[in-house]
């Protein structure tokens, strides 16, 4: 082989490995949580669910909505609302349809007045909020 052409091979085989190395080193590294504090955090809105008190029940839906939401932000997700940071991230959540669902619900709550929540609907959105951080790393 001439000369210019394995030279010319080397220097391709350079700016190949340099663009790799770029690649690796401002890529998206995934987001390290305090698991400790979310892992806390939600045990304490698990355990203020109780069966025989509804108000539990629409506590334990916009607390466990905050928590995922902070975990959004901390992530840097962008977005206004909860829900614009939703669409950006609904691929890293093994329910996402769950995940809306429960969000919808605590919508429900927030804003439409006397909207009454059952045991099963907080116990099944708890579920979902709880998956829905495993997915992200928190817990």
């Amino acid at each position: 082989m001439d000369g210019g052409v394995i030279t010319f091979l080397l220097a391709i085989l350079i700016v190949a490995v340099l663009i790799f190395v770029a690649i690796l080193l401002t890529g998206k590294r995934g987001h390290h949580f305090n698991v400790q504090f979310y892992q806390t955090r939600f045990l304490e809105i698990e355990n203020r669910l109780k069966q025989d008190n509804p108000a539990s029940y629409t506590m334990t839906i916009i607390n466990c909505d905050k928590l995922l939401d902070k975990a959004l932000i901390e992530m840097g997700v962008p977005g206004k609302t909860m829900g614009d940071r939703l669409k950006r991230v609904g691929d890293r959540f093994t329910n996402l349809n769950g995940v809306w669902r429960a969000h919808k619900l605590r919508n429900a709550i927030a804003h439409e007045a006397d909207f009454e929540v059952s045991y099963k609907q907080a116990y099944n959105a708890l579920q979902i909020y709880k998956q829905a951080l495993k997915d992200l790393g928190a817990i």
